[in-house]
Parts: C-alpha cells; structure tokens; sequence
C-alpha cells in the first residue's frame, strides 16, 4: 500500500513538473516539503476513503435488520 502511494506521489510530482533534482540544499528542502505535503493528502484521501467504505458496509450489514 505504501509503495502505491509512493508512486502515486511521484506521479503527481513528475506530472506538474514539480521534480527538481537537488544541486544544493535549499533545493533539496523544497522537494522534501513538497513530497512530505503530498504524502499527507494522499494519507488524508485513504483516510476519507476509509471511513466511507467503513459506513457503507455498515449500513449494508444493518440495512437488513
């Protein structure tokens, strides 16, 4: 799972044209922040995705009663 969202972020990465090969340090802070922010959406979209499919399958099992 956690390498699917590594190469999803990448993904995004390459496809915005945000993938800066570091020369210098400064640079290098910039890709780690903006990796670390899309590592955080793409948790905070697993997260949504979750707690969906958790009450959907809830109110199929308690749909019956």
């Amino acid at each position: 799972m956690l390498a699917l969202i590594n190469q999803t972020v990448m993904a995004e990465l390459q496809q915005h044209g945000k993938c800066v090969h570091a020369s210098s340090k400064k640079k290098g802070h910039g890709f780690s922040r903006r990796y670390a922010s899309l590592v955080k959406e793409q948790r905070a979209r697993i997260y949504i995705l979750r707690r969906c499919a958790t009450m959907l399958l809830c109110w199929y099992i308690h749909g019956d009663d």
